[in-house]
């Protein structure tokens, strides 16, 4: 790979196509937004086609270049139907997985329905997504996957059992897919966020259980959407991380280095 002639350069994502799942969510959206600051062409993919085109506008707006697709990731068919209309356009280079749906279900109440569902939405769709669209991604010569995990994923946090499950899962899914994909020139990593209000965690994140978390980070804060950019923009960019694949990258203020 030729080096970047320039910090610009680095972070340069002009000519590329970016698609991210569960871009009409909180933090999809903001991804959506991010990738087309730095020149990728965005597709943003999410079951409602209503928030998909607010998302789309918001691009648009800052000067980007966006477009809807809709993709409903428990459904392999419905990802097909995505990755075609993606191919159709000529394909993406740039794959970020943000589905997510969460629950506080106590242990003893969780149901075999919404286990499955939880394990299948947060970790499942990300198999069958990349599975579906690593064609697209080998014949960029250099494609990027970049998976969200969370914080919740290890060590072990109280009331989101499931979905906690699930992101380990992610975090495993990740480096096993580096080593996959390496040959066809894909690089897959993770992003591993802590706390960031969106609407999956909204009603877990009471006053008390906010407090309990900001007590154990260190920078004794919540996260920002737009902090997620950095590491975002970094994975994407082939430039700027084209020796970079099987990596879990934490943004959490530090909360995975707290003990007591």
């Amino acid at each position: 790979m030729t080096p970047a002639t320039s910090v610009a350069d680095l972070f340069d994502l002009s000519g590329k196509r970016a698609l991210v799942v569960g871009g009409t969510g909180v933090l999809g959206g903001r991804f959506c937004e991010a990738l087309a600051a730095a020149g990728a062409e965005v597709v943003v993919a999410g079951r409602s086609s209503e928030r998909g085109a607010d998302v789309v506008r918001r691009v648009e707006s800052a000067g980007g270049t966006a477009w809807f697709v809709e993709l409903d990731v428990t459904d392999r068919a419905s990802i097909l139907r995505a990755a075609a209309a993606c191919a159709q356009r000529g394909g993406v280079g740039i794959l970020v997985n943000a589905p997510g749906i969460n629950s506080a279900t106590p242990f003893d109440e969780i149901t075999d329905a919404e286990w499955d569902l939880l394990l299948d939405t947060n970790l499942g769709s990300m198999f069958r997504t990349i599975q579906a669209f690593a064609p697209q991604l080998a014949a960029t010569g250099g494609g990027s996957v970049v998976n969200i995990s969370s914080a919740s994923s290890g060590p072990p946090l109280s009331r989101v059992m499931a979905y906690g499950v699930a992101k380990a899962g992610v975090n495993s899914l990740t480096q096993y897919l580096a080593r996959e994909l390496a040959p066809q020139g894909i690089r897959v990593n993770a992003i591993v966020p802590g706390f960031f209000p969106a609407e999956q965690n909204r009603a877990l994140l009471s006053e008390e259980r906010v407090s309990d978390i900001i007590r154990h980070t260190p920078m004794r804060r919540l996260g920002e959407a737009h902090e997620l950019d950095g590491a975002l923009l970094w994975l994407a960019s082939g430039n700027a991380s084209g020796f970079v694949t099987g990596a879990l990258i934490r943004v959490d203020g530090g909360f995975s280095a707290m003990t007591i």
